[in-house]
């Protein structure tokens, strides 16, 4: 494997990697653009873009899939997805995770703004944003902080691992309906969807709600650095709301900190020196390990068909891992850690859902098309300097288009 991008970049096969996007991209036109029955009841105007072969559609997984689209220049369905779920909010605010089979308990984790934000940054007009929408985000943050933080200590919790997205680590953020875990994750989530609304604000000359969204990200940043932090350990743990007692389990949950950006410069060596480059914890053959390998409840392989976080790699954790390590000065490690991803998801016939951190093998859905097909891009992002995270106004290049001559 190249130790740098620049030396990847010089030797790829560019060919292949061009024939293995067309191949994605020749699944997400055929069966993941649903504009049928779907479309008609959700969203009469336009269709629906989603990862999944069975046809629903997910919080998170809409920001990331809508990533690897802006590659291609294509942002139509940062506003189409985002009106479809916004279009099923509930007068408290709430909106279900899920449009298909709605999760009454399970509130849209916080991307819509961010999802919202990546359509702005390819050039839409937030003209759709204005009014009736702008207030239902309002409205689904809001119900966050109002329904959803029970001890009002300012962090929020999750319903269960289900919630999460990292379905079955049970033992940090219990079973459904458990509301036991103010998940790290979650609370950086927020903490960027805050700082997502605040550009939203602004741009719509909402000056008095940009500066409470700033006031409150900055508040919520403190707290997840004091209550969730553990100066001994060197670690972010979730907490339990009933108890008051951490959550004693290493989780890759925990290096969002790093990404979001509310980690000390030494909060983030530590955690990134101790934990997320340790072989017994994170950094396996092929890094990240969903779930630390030294952790009670670790293994690689999935059973019963199901979707393992309980050390599994997932190329989004790895992408957000690799901003997280260019955010705070470790280049050299983020060049590796999207290599790997890069060799990690090439060397199978289809992108897969998921795969073994220790072997790189692929496991889950076959053929998969959402979140995995960015580590096709880690590379090129890393040699252009670009990051369509990065949570400001500007323009988010489409690489495949300028770089490797590509239209979706």
């Amino acid at each position: 494997m190249e130790k740098t991008v620049a030396g990847w970049w010089e030797k790829l096969d560019r060919e292949h990697l061009r024939k293995s996007l067309e191949k994605v991209n020749r699944n997400i036109r055929t069966k993941g653009i649903l504009g049928t029955r779907v479309s008609e009841l959700y969203l009469p105007m336009g269709e629906l873009l989603t990862g999944y072969a069975y046809g629903e559609f997910y919080d998170w997984d809409l920001y990331f899939e809508n990533i690897y689209m802006a590659y291609f220049g294509v942002a139509k369905y940062c506003r189409n997805n985002v009106e479809a779920f916004l279009d099923q909010q509930l007068a408290c605010g709430f909106v279900a995770r899920t449009l298909l089979s709605p999760r009454m308990r399970q509130h849209f984790k916080p991307f819509l703004a961010q999802v919202v934000l990546l359509g702005l940054k390819q050039g839409q007009n937030i003209l759709w944003v204005k009014d009736r929408y702008y207030q239902r985000l309002k409205k689904y943050l809001d119900y966050w902080f109002w329904y959803l933080d029970f001890d009002k200590n300012g962090l929020a919790v999750w319903d269960s691992a289900d919630h999460t997205g990292m379905d079955n680590q049970v033992l940090r953020a219990g079973s459904l309906d458990a509301q036991i875990a103010e998940g790290v994750d979650l609370n950086c989530y927020l903490y960027r969807e805050l700082l997502a609304m605040e550009i939203i604000a602004n741009k719509l000359g909402e000056a008095a709600d940009a500066q409470a969204f700033r006031q409150h990200a900055e508040k919520l940043r403190d707290c997840i650095n004091t209550i969730l932090w553990d100066d001994q350990d060197g670690f972010y743990y979730d907490r339990n709301e009933r108890t008051g007692e951490r959550i004693r389990y290493k989780s890759a949950s925990s290096l969002t900190p790093l990404w979001a950006g509310v980690a000390s410069e030494e909060q983030a060596k530590i955690l990134i020196e101790r934990h997320l480059l340790n072989p017994e914890e994170f950094w396996l053959e092929y890094p990240l390990a969903s779930w630390a390998k030294n952790e009670k409840g670790y293994y690689q392989q999935r059973k019963s068909g199901e979707c393992t976080w309980m050390g599994a790699c997932w190329v989004p954790i790895n992408y957000m891992a690799m901003h997280g390590l260019v955010r705070y000065g470790y280049k050299t490690e983020a060049e590796q850690l999207a290599l790997k991803s890069f060799e990690m998801v090439s060397q199978e016939e289809e992108v897969r859902e998921f795969y073994n951190a220790e072997t790189g093998i692929g496991q889950g859905l076959n053929p998969f098309w959402g979140w995995s097909t960015l580590a096709y891009f880690m590379p090129l992002e890393l040699l252009y300097g670009s990051d369509p995270t990065a949570l400001n106004d500007g323009r988010i290049a489409p690489l495949a288009a300028e770089h490797l001559n590509l239209c979706f």
